[in-house]
């Protein structure tokens, strides 16, 4: 007889993974309605429209990225294939949208190639206040220029989204990480600085000494902030041309009033910037709370060559947090134009209205006029309570004597008057009420 004991398992959960949440109702019209705000700004601004896929190969990002990050070496979600492919789903679009450009062949296009994107990335992180491992991003992306407007354009065609969607006093903490030659004798200085305070450093900080100097000086931790204080500036160190460019960059930007702060510690969190990098928070809160980045970017001309490109391509993108965007109390709550508020309740009674009632409906639709119903009940007072409930200003009644003569009873809520409209009236009708 078989004496081992029997393993019950226990009832999985129900539940979303953690760091990652259903968008429902109302939220859902919030991150609609930015988008739709951004994709006419972005438009306005000569982007177009790019959809890269959530999976990549994984050597994609960690060739792109770089080892030695947080978005490569902790934080990225990768799978193998049944077929033996290595894949990843995205940390961010930069990666995919350069490996587009080269992959279509888009360099053949007149340069520079405008894109814009919308989607969720992925990231095994700390979920925390407007941080999920899975969130949402709109990105602007210019592939084929080096010049420095292309930098001053998409600075400025952010801003402009963000204070559309409710944003003021916004400041840009903008530094240059200069050319690949510039940085070999700052990191140079900027190691043998961090050896001097080895042992005020974190482990994670000084793992980071051996792998990617440059990280240090995006740490969170507060002996380290400390410490960076004193560390060299990048901008000393700048070539002549990356150094002009900066100036440049820092010159248009006077020119369109957009505030500036020059932050020698801000170098961004992946390896594949040059020049240019800035990033944008959310005006000071009265809470008191540490402001959250809620846009970032930078230009990354060496990216194509890392992918495996034979030449270069300059590029300079950036990517708005969305939901940091929606979370925070100054976003408007854009409408999408999808949305249209219902003002008439569709009520039916009847097996013949029941019957009809889809076309009487689609009848409304191509009128362009958006209704409530609960077409699987049947009680007239059930669907009069819901009706009441929504707060709409009119009720349509469909019964069986209107569904025989082709008419319908429209109601005003509020005086409880009613009229009977002829099926083929009842679109001119309801766009005279107010």
């Amino acid at each position: 007889m078989n004496t081992k004991p029997v393993t019950v398992k226990k009832p999985q959960e129900i539940a979303s993974p953690k760091g990652m949440r259903d968008i429902i109702g109302d939220d859902y019209y919030k991150f609609q309605g930015f988008f739709e705000k951004a994709q006419e700004i972005a438009v306005y601004y000569g982007f177009t429209p790019i959809k890269t896929p959530l999976l990549e190969y994984e050597n994609t990002f960690t060739t792109a990225i770089g080892i030695g990050t947080d978005a490569i070496d902790k934080e990225m979600y990768s799978l193998k294939t049944k077929g033996g492919d290595q894949l990843a789903l995205r940390p961010e679009g930069t990666a995919g949208v350069m490996r587009a450009y080269i992959e279509n062949g888009l360099q053949n296009q007149p340069q520079p190639v405008l894109f814009y994107y919308y989607g969720p990335m992925f990231r095994h992180d700390k979920p925390q206040r407007g941080r999920y491992r899975e969130f949402h991003q709109f990105g602007l992306e210019s592939l084929g220029s080096e010049k420095s407007i292309i930098d001053a354009l998409l600075i400025k065609a952010t801003i402009t989204i963000l204070e559309e969607s409710g944003a003021k006093d916004l400041v840009v903490q903008i530094n240059s990480m200069g050319d690949k030659e510039d940085r070999v004798s700052y990191i140079r200085e900027l190691t043998n600085y961090y050896k001097k305070h080895i042992n005020q450093l974190s482990a994670l900080d000084q793992e980071r000494l051996k792998i990617n100097p440059l990280r240090i000086l995006d740490s969170k931790e507060a002996a380290t902030i400390e410490i960076n204080r004193g560390a060299p500036d990048i901008v000393s160190h700048l070539g002549t041309a990356a150094k002009k460019h900066f100036r440049e960059v820092l010159e248009a930007l006077e020119e369109m009033g957009i505030g500036y702060e020059i932050n020698k510690n801000l170098v961004r969190g992946l390896s594949y910037y040059t020049r240019t990098v800035f990033e944008i928070a959310e005006p000071a809160t009265e809470d008191g709370s540490e402001p959250l980045t809620i846009a970032a970017g930078g230009r990354y001309d060496l990216l194509a060559r890392q992918l495996g490109s034979k030449k270069d391509v300059p590029a300079m993108g950036v990517g708005i947090g969305v939901d940091r965007v929606v979370e925070t109390a100054w976003f408007k709550d854009l409408s999408p134009r999808i949305m249209k508020k219902p003002k008439v309740y569709f009520i039916q009674v009847g097996f013949d209205a029941k019957l009809k009632s889809l076309n009487v409906i689609e009848i409304l639709r191509k009128a362009h006029i958006p209704v409530m119903q609960a077409l699987s009940k049947d009680s007239l007072s059930a669907q009069l309570a819901v009706a009441e409930k929504a707060g709409v200003p009119y009720t349509i009644i469909f019964g069986q004597k209107e569904a025989m003569e082709n008419s319908v009873i429209v109601r005003n809520m509020e005086t409880h008057s009613q009229d009977c409209i002829p099926v083929t009236e009842l679109h001119t009708y309801l766009k005279q009420l107010k």
